[in-house]
């Protein structure tokens, strides 16, 4: 008995230190840019039909707000493309013309025509065609943008990413507003993002 009552208490002191290992993480990364007050910190996979659906929904909300939009690559082991289509968006974040975020619209945009990693590979000779970029036959040879991605994933598991799309509003804290909101419902992300602003354009003045 005694024994069982060890067990149960160490179970709980590993389960609260994990816990409490999250929030400070949580604490440490959820929050703007220097030099905002308020941005959406997203983890996505592009092959994901969901973040499909949310992306031009957060495309519009950072545009409308000016608030930065943060995005962290999550791709789920069990999708076919996703990890390939990361390591594309990275290499163009690294042209002269930093062409990932557009990239990463358009495979959001075309991803039920994408079924293959041959149709991704298609898709993505024409998008660098399109914007007059020469794609290498092999995009990350010594592999240093999957491991970017791979570090990604790993921050996302730490603070308790289990589905995509994973959003938050976070904030500077200012005016009294939460640091962090993670977005539950998309169909919201207006209305929160309304409250942070508000919240901290008060803590400013």
């Amino acid at each position: 008995m005694v024994r069982k009552v060890a067990v149960f208490f160490a179970v709980i002191s590993i389960a609260l230190g994990a816990s409490f290992s999250q929030a400070q993480e949580k604490s440490s990364v959820l929050k703007p840019p220097p030099g905002a007050h308020v941005a959406i910190i997203e983890f996505a996979d592009l092959e994901c039909p969901m973040c499909a659906r949310e992306n031009p929904v957060l495309k519009a909300a950072s545009e409308k707000y000016h608030v930065p939009w943060v995005r962290h690559d999550f791709p789920l082991r069990f999708h076919v493309w996703s990890r390939q289509a990361a390591v594309n968006a990275r290499w163009f974040d690294e042209q002269p013309k930093h062409l990932g975020n557009e990239y990463r619209d358009a495979v959001f945009a075309n991803q039920i025509n994408i079924e293959t990693k041959d149709d991704l590979r298609q898709f993505t000779e024409k998008f660098a065609q399109q914007h007059g970029v020469a794609l290498p036959f092999v995009i990350d040879p010594q592999g240093k943008l999957d491991a970017a991605i791979e570090a990604d994933y790993n921050l996302g598991m730490r603070l308790g990413v289990h589905q995509t799309p994973t959003a938050w509003v976070v904030t500077d804290g200012s005016g009294g507003a939460a640091p962090y909101t993670e977005v539950t419902d998309f169909d919201k992300l207006y209305t929160m993002l309304d409250e942070a602003v508000d919240q901290t354009s008060h803590g400013r003045r």
